[in-house]
């Protein structure tokens, strides 16, 4: 809740870090003694609708509102409402608070659902190439500001930078696949396949989606997902994680300047936000997260089209002739984003003469990735408990830990090592659950078919790979892999071209390439008689 006190707090820290000024007495005039001029008004509310999400309208510009520490307070707990509960974010790296944002409740929810179906039918109206040209800003925007991307991506998520500027990279390209894509007739071909009558197929947007995206990649999800629906001539409300909504407040702002009002707004909350939005006056739902939210959705969402993408723990078939950077590539990627990526390999499976040769080289391959220098720290403290739960549970015989190196100042933050398991029984925690961190257990088998029994053992069947030099064999393995995606001698690589998704535990929705439009679409046959008969 917002008490005086507290709101007044607030602003003061907002007014010193905006103006970059000491905290001024109680009462004092800000105008009068020259620390609010024009400027620094513009940079006031611009920061205000970042902090808080509010805006200021024309209506609202008396200088008397904005005249003390203690009148801006009131105008913002004003506008925000006594009752707008908030949530406290941290920041991984040092576990510290970073900022508060309010929680979307009904209300809230239920204005955006209403300003988006308002906002449809002129969207889906416009011709692809207007659609088209409008996406195509929005990514050079994003470009443009991507310094501004990057720093809020790395505040909510604790990515290095290098990652975060590679991820907003991606939101823009992925963006300009589909304008494009979107221009493409994906449909079947027109054509006399009735006597004397001519049909086709037109290609529809299902009307307002939301879209609801986790914390582990909070603007690449969101931008998998938007991507194609608007696109397509859908509207959009975003529902980010609770501990990442600030890359999708910006993408909200910078849509609202290219897209035009309504087209994609953003709703920051809970999970009970979530659950207000899969129950609102939306044509479908898109979600990327647990599998137990997906479960909720389906049950919520009744007949709506619903697309999921429910998360991995997948296997790495590593045979004995593997690549000799195996073990690097594979750590590499266990360790990118501190493991908590859907696609990352999990679960290492080797035959039992190449089984103490693997363990040992992905425990010299993790020792040298430290947390702290080459890779981030888990997301929050959730998701630290979780790990400390499964490695604690785990009855692993075998087990390298690399080393933690957070840097100084930041030794608070959610930092957990590398971690090589091996010796395991087949039921243990580690390998029955997707950890979502930077571990990857070892199993053996007796022969390519227990193999491929062991990687195919888990509910979930999002991605895969194979590691080895016979085209015959791992081409063999791939196939029957039950996987929606799978690398022979390779690991996550992705691009916009190619499609990514799931099968059982992991979902049934498409993401990327021109597959994906058809998730927000819907056909309809239009058949015309051109003859007497």
């Amino acid at each position: 809740m917002n008490t005086p006190s507290g709101m007044t707090s607030r602003v003061t820290d907002l007014l010193c870090t905006v103006l970059q000024i000491e905290p001024p007495p109680p009462g004092a005039d800000l105008i009068e003694s020259g620390l609010l001029d024009s400027i620094g008004f513009m940079n006031l509310f611009m920061a205000m609708e970042k902090e808080f999400g509010i805006g200021v309208t024309a209506a609202d510009l008396s200088q008397d509102r904005f005249r003390t520490v203690e009148r801006i307070a009131a105008f913002v707990a004003g506008k925000l409402g006594p009752a707008v509960a908030e949530t406290v974010l941290t920041d991984p790296r040092t576990g510290h608070e970073r900022r508060r944002i309010a929680l979307g409740g009904e209300p809230e929810v239920a204005a955006a659902v209403a300003e988006s179906r308002a906002a449809a039918p002129a969207w889906a109206a416009l011709a692809p190439r207007i659609r088209a040209r409008r996406l195509l800003r929005l990514a050079d925007l994003i470009e443009e500001r991507s310094a501004e991307y990057v720093a809020v991506e790395r505040a909510g998520t604790g990515k290095p930078a290098a990652e975060a500027a590679g991820e907003v990279e991606n939101c823009a390209d992925l963006l300009r696949f589909y304008a494009g894509a979107v221009r493409a007739d994906v449909a079947p071909a027109g054509g006399h396949y009735l006597p004397g009558r001519e049909s086709w197929v037109r290609w529809e947007p299902l009307g307002v989606i939301g879209v609801i995206v986790p914390w582990n990649y909070p603007l690449m999800m969101a931008a998998w997902r938007i991507g194609p629906a608007l696109a397509t001539g859908n509207t959009v409300v975003l529902k980010p994680a609770l501990t990442t909504p600030d890359t999708a407040l910006l993408l909200a702002r910078d849509a609202a300047a290219t897209l035009g009002p309504g087209v994609l707004l953003t709703v920051p909350g809970d999970r009970d936000t979530g659950r207000l939005l899969v129950g609102s006056d939306v044509d479908a739902v898109a979600f990327t997260g647990s599998e137990a939210g997906g479960r909720d959705i389906v049950t919520r969402a009744g007949l709506r089209r619903v697309s999921l993408e429910l998360g991995g723990n997948c296997p790495a078939l590593v045979l004995p002739d593997a690549p000799p950077d195996t073990y690097e590539a594979l750590v590499r990627a266990a360790t990118y984003n501190a493991g908590q990526s859907c696609a990352a390999p999990a679960r290492v499976i080797t035959l039992r003469e190449n089984y103490l040769e693997t363990v040992e080289g992905l425990a010299k391959a993790m020792a040298d990735r430290r947390a702290g220098v080459h890779f981030g720290p888990l997301n929050n403290a959730d998701q630290a408990a979780r790990y400390d739960r499964i490695i604690g549970q785990s009855a692993a015989g075998i087990e390298h830990i690399a080393p933690l190196a957070p840097p100084p100042g930041e030794e608070g933050g959610h930092w957990r090592p590398g971690r090589i398991l091996a010796d395991l029984p087949p039921d243990d925690p580690a390998v029955l659950e997707e950890v979502f961190a930077p571990v990857l257990t070892v199993q053996a088998a007796d022969d390519h078919t227990e193999a491929l029994a062991l990687a195919n053992s888990v509910p979930q069947a999002l991605a895969a790979s194979v590691w080895g030099t016979r085209t015959d064999t791992v081409l063999e393995l791939a196939g029957g892999l039950n996987a929606g995606e799978v690398w022979v001698n390779c690991c996550l690589e992705q691009t916009a071209e190619l499609p990514h998704g799931g099968r059982g535990g992991s979902g049934h929705g498409t993401d990327m390439s021109v597959l994906a439009l058809t998730e927000y679409q819907r056909p309809k046959t239009v058949t015309v008689r051109v003859g007497r008969g």
